[in-house]
């Protein structure tokens, strides 16, 4: 029987507070087995964007990334954000290792090609490193994964947080049983968006489908949604999209399943 694995993806904003950092990493420690976590970091990238006087420059709230910009994400996603959190971890006792997706060449993608939005320095996820990541994992080191990643050619790549988690799950889904977590500020996918004690507790295929028709999934949580299929068909056991702070009750939360 393959070893269970839990992968984390936390957003930006959890990140930013010091009461609800703590409490995630504090969760995450707690959680039994292998273990591994993507981060995002855009409000920390944008508020130091404003103090060197760098225009952030956004469409449909997708990042473009010129040069300038992918100097701040690098030093923001890959140094400041990463590290503060594998400091943290390691207070905990657990043994992170910080890393980009240029880092053992864990995670290649190509340049987004231009269509009608140039989106500059961005990549889309095109190789897993998937049998380094298992060497990791099974040596007892906790990657923290920053949205870096490089397309072989010696350039940094700025890449979707969320991508990066459902690809790393991909790619683990090779040599392990995963759970994929996705934490942000609701409580999971709600029949009725401003209603917190609405949450789907399960979502299917079909339900999805329905769900999409009746406009009740709406906006950003169809990309998160398609992600979360496309690991389960990739082979991922379970996808649960939950507040940050159900992260040490994992029966909440809704529960994406074949």
């Amino acid at each position: 029987m393959a070893q269970k694995i839990t992968i984390v993806k936390v957003g930006g904003k959890i990140l930013e507070s010091p009461d609800t950092l703590d409490q995630l990493l504090n969760d995450f420690a707690k959680l039994e087995g292998l273990k591994l976590l993507v981060h995002g970091g855009g409000r920390s990238a944008t508020k130091l964007a404003e103090k060197l006087d760098i225009e952030t420059k956004m469409v449909d709230g997708r990042r473009i990334t010129d040069d300038a910009m992918l100097e701040v994400v690098t030093m923001v996603y890959g140094g400041l954000v990463n590290k503060k959190v594998v400091a943290l971890l390691q207070a905990l006792g657990v043994n992170a290792l910080g890393v980009t997706g240029a880092d053992l060449n864990l995670l290649l993608s190509d340049r987004r090609p231009v269509k009608t939005i140039d989106y500059g320095w961005v990549g889309d996820v095109k190789a897993v490193n998937d049998n380094m990541l298992a060497h990791l994992l099974k040596s007892g080191i906790v990657p923290v994964i920053a949205p870096l990643t490089h397309d072989g050619k010696g350039n940094m790549l700025n890449t979707n947080a969320d991508t990066m988690a459902g690809e790393t799950a991909k790619g683990c889904a090779k040599h392990f049983d995963v759970t994929l977590v996705f934490c942000f500020e609701k409580e999971g996918v709600l029949a009725n968006e401003n209603d917190d004690n609405s949450v789907i507790p399960t979502i299917d295929k079909q339900q999805y489908e329905k769900l999409k028709e009746d406009k009740i999934v709406i906006g950003g949580m169809i990309p998160k949604l398609d992600n979360a299929f496309a690991t389960i068909d990739a082979g991922v056991n379970e996808v649960i999209i939950t507040k940050a702070s159900n992260l040490g009750d994992l029966t909440r939360g809704t529960h994406v399943i074949k």
